[in-house]
């Protein structure tokens, strides 16, 4: 049994350990360079699969911005041997679920199913992944599908401020784009471009198989090396797994500052924030406490100042997402456009209160609680285990169980929070409000932006 991180060395061709539930972890590097992770639950009778390739919007290049968000669609409409109905009807007759995600560093085509369907989802994927036609019909109608897509988000005020705030935190940097494209983008695409992004970026070197549930590692390896082969790849070409990204913080374009979408809504949504922190710095643990006390549930900072104490919102939370390179520390909060700009210095105080003050001891020793229980009762779902695989894999480059997760999270001191938040505070803030708003609405940051 694993008693810490678990490297994932590009250039070790299997590796095995015990998790510390007792599940079995099992990673093979083919000569191919694919790369196949299984995660074996005990008692589990059913599997989530997916399969991964470490490329998102960040990577696309004009003019082919949205294509990753394109491809992630037309690979659903159809393969040299299977149509688009032949693709959903064979999820469907057995029960199963498959979708895809595109984000801003990979995409994942993913399915769950009964352990006796494992190998039809792996084949139904293989041919997706492997043989799309991206036929020129198929493409102009999902044109259209995509632009409704966008168009619905475009619909949701929460969705705007959030595409926004992250183009004011990141400025011109790729992770300020967003992650479907915009309407421009897509109606100006080619298929040529797509199938460019296609045929660059779906190599065996590039695919990351990720098994967690009720599954066998050596008939998985099995049947993905079939179901490739049989599919046209040449799995006898040896290449190496692409590298991963490199590590480090980014430097990004000017941030926006503040931004402001005007429209004739019940509510306004604020979204205050500064750069965060890349997903392997050591600090991670450190920010998802912080993020936990300031706003990361009914206890938080936020929720209990903003909600309990003033009535003044219904949703406010804080979100720290990360990337290879870069990171986000956002806060969100939903209220009527005469309270905005109050809500929005609330925000703000809290998030003072605690570079300044930091964390009570109670405040530890609750959010210690709270983390090791989500954490826990995540992992009773596959679908948990498998993105961690393929995060782990793609990502971070070590596999972490949860109680060495846990080991990380008693290790974080409140020095350590203080500290951190300190730093955090002392970047550069950036926020977006989408509703009937004025230049009033951010008026406490004018005297407490810290220069970029």
């Amino acid at each position: 049994m694993i008693t810490g991180a678990v490297d994932l060395p590009l250039d070790l061709a299997d590796l095995s350990f015990t998790a510390s539930d007792g599940a079995v972890v099992r990673r093979s590097v083919l000569p191919s360079g694919v790369r196949v992770l299984s995660e074996q639950v005990p008692a589990a009778r059913s599997a989530t699969l997916g399969f991964w390739v470490a490329v998102g919007s960040r990577d696309e290049v004009a003019p082919a911005f949205g294509s990753t968000h394109f491809l992630e669609h037309l690979l659903f409409k159809g393969t040299t041997t299977r149509s688009a109905l032949d693709i959903a009807v064979a999820f469907d007759e057995v029960g199963g679920e498959h979708n895809a995600m595109t984000a801003k560093e990979y995409t994942c085509y993913y399915a769950k199913v009964r352990d006796r369907d494992v190998p039809m989802a792996i084949d139904v994927l293989a041919d997706m992944f492997t043989s799309s036609t991206i036929d020129a019909d198929a493409f102009e109608t999902e044109r259209g599908v995509i632009l409704e897509e966008l168009a619905m988000a475009d619909d949701d005020p929460a969705d705007v401020a959030g595409e926004k705030f992250f183009q004011a935190v990141f400025g011109d940097h790729p992770l300020g784009r967003p992650i479907g494209g915009d309407a421009a983008a897509i109606r100006a695409a080619t298929r040529d471009a797509v199938w460019g992004h296609y045929r660059a970026n779906y190599r065996p070197q590039d695919l990351v198989v990720t098994v967690a549930g009720a599954v066998d590692h050596d008939l998985l390896v099995a049947a993905v090396s079939r179901a490739l082969e049989r599919a046209g790849w040449d799995l006898g070409v040896a290449a190496p797994p692409v590298p991963r990204r490199a590590p480090g913080r980014v430097s990004f374009g000017a941030p926006t500052g503040v931004e402001l979408i005007e429209r004739p809504l019940e509510q306004t949504n604020l979204l205050i924030g500064v750069p965060g922190l890349a997903a392997a710095d050591p600090r991670r643990s450190a920010l998802t406490v912080l993020n936990a006390v300031l706003g990361g549930g009914m206890s938080s900072r936020l929720f209990q100042e903003v909600r309990e104490r003033h009535g003044l919102a219904y949703s406010v939370y804080s979100f720290a997402p990360s990337y290879s390179d870069a990171g986000v520390l956002g806060l969100y909060a939903g209220c009527s456009p005469a309270n905005a700009p109050r809500v929005a210095s609330l925000l703000l105080q809290e998030f003072d209160r605690l570079a300044d003050s930091g964390i009570t001891a109670d405040e530890l020793r609750r959010v210690r609680g709270q983390l090791a229980g989500a954490s826990a009762l995540a992992l009773e779902d596959s679908d948990t285990r498998m993105s961690r695989l393929g995060r782990s894999e793609l990502t971070l480059g070590e596999y972490t169980d949860l109680d060495e997760g846990l080991r990380r999270l008693d290790a974080v001191t409140r020095d350590d929070v203080r500290e951190l938040a300190r730093e955090l505070r002392a970047r550069p803030l950036s926020a977006t409000a989408v509703g009937a708003v004025d230049d009033s609405v951010f008026a406490a940051l004018d005297d407490a932006r810290p220069a970029a």
